[in-house]
């Protein structure tokens, strides 16, 4: 495992994912498989991650993410399509592909417009 510290997060490359996913955020720390390094669009979407935990704060930031998810579940949806309805998911993977081509990739700190 590989341990980058980075402005406004910290990125483990190698460390712990959860099956199907490509990589997690937990706080100001990103977990990606080696496979996704060197992805900017995953990793600005991990980032809006990053931010999103700072603006909601840990019980925030599980409290909408979980209920959410599971509110979907109990619709009768299978996990991906109830992962990818989870509003912070939906935020995170548009502002990710809505970055102009050559934007690479922000800091964590910086405003969401770019």
């Amino acid at each position: 495992m590989e341990i980058h510290r980075r402005d406004g997060y910290t990125l483990l490359v190698g460390g712990p994912v959860p099956p199907g996913a490509t990589a997690i955020t937990l706080g100001s720390f990103i977990s990606m498989r080696r496979q996704g390094v060197g992805s900017d669009q995953l990793l600005r979407h991990e980032l809006v991650h990053v931010r999103q935990w700072r603006e909601l704060g840990l019980i925030g930031f599980v409290l909408r993410y979980l209920g959410s998810y599971f509110a979907w579940r109990l619709r009768g949806y299978p996990h991906w399509a109830a992962y990818r309805r989870i509003p912070l998911e939906c935020q995170a993977e548009w502002e990710a592909r809505a970055a102009p081509p050559g934007a690479g990739v922000p800091a964590a700190s910086q405003p969401s417009d770019w």
